[in-house]
């Protein structure tokens, strides 16, 4: 066994980080490796994978209160963390054209199997999801509430781009995404507070999750 190893470079593999040992040539597991070195009768807490005295491996740093509040922009059912701004449907007709299209389709039609369909009203009676796996799910039949439309959009799109858009800019691709889907009239100004008063179609098919923890939480 060679006295030194020189490690080339580290990657995720598949049981884990692995070092790269130029001396062999190959792949070697962390654990494995900590294993090496303590049977070789070496190894420093920091070599074979063990915490500290102090229990924290002290990487990194705690983040900024300015860092966490870029990151704390999630909007709940209610919405009452919706941000200022406004937009109509037919300006949202040209935001969703110019940058949701390419993936959604130019009517909301999607583009399966990656990019799924927004629009679509059917089946107008009954909830047929849970006992049929093929019932296509849009935002006109199976989504629960306006505000997370909002929240999602805000957060995760484009896919390419995820926030990326303005304020006014979501609130527009909303107020058009609920037209489309024949929640709002084609005349709408959203706002939070307008944004706030829509209920959607499948509004009462949802229940809150009001679990607090515990022994009766499954």
């Amino acid at each position: 066994m060679p006295r030194e190893l020189r490690v080339e470079r580290l990657e995720l593999g598949v049981s884990g980080w692995e070092l790269r040992v130029g001396s062999w040539g190959r792949w070697v597991s962390m654990g494995a490796l900590g294993f090496l070195v303590s049977a070789c009768g070496g190894g420093t807490r920091a070599e074979t994978g063990e915490p500290p005295a102090s229990g924290r491996y002290d990487i990194g740093r705690t983040a900024t209160p300015a860092e966490v509040a870029a990151l704390d922009i999630d909007i709940g059912p209610s919405g009452v963390e919706l941000p200022a701004g406004r937009g109509t449907v037919g300006e949202g007709a040209k935001v969703y054209g110019a940058k949701c299209a390419n993936c959604h389709g130019v009517r909301g039609e999607g583009m399966l199997p990656p990019y799924p369909k927004l629009v679509g009203r059917e089946p107008r009676e009954g909830f047929p999801f849970g006992r049929d796996p093929k019932a296509e799910k849009t935002i006109g039949n199976y989504w629960p509430h306006a505000t997370t439309l909002f929240d999602y959009v805000r957060r995760a799109m484009p896919f390419l781009t995820p926030g990326s858009l303005t304020n006014d800019e979501v609130y527009a691709v909303t107020a058009w995404l609920l037209a489309q889907n024949e929640v709002i009239g084609a005349d709408v100004t959203l706002d939070a507070d307008a944004l706030r008063a829509v209920k959607m179609p499948a509004h009462g098919r949802f229940v809150v999750d009001d679990r607090k923890g515990g022994a009766e939480v499954r």
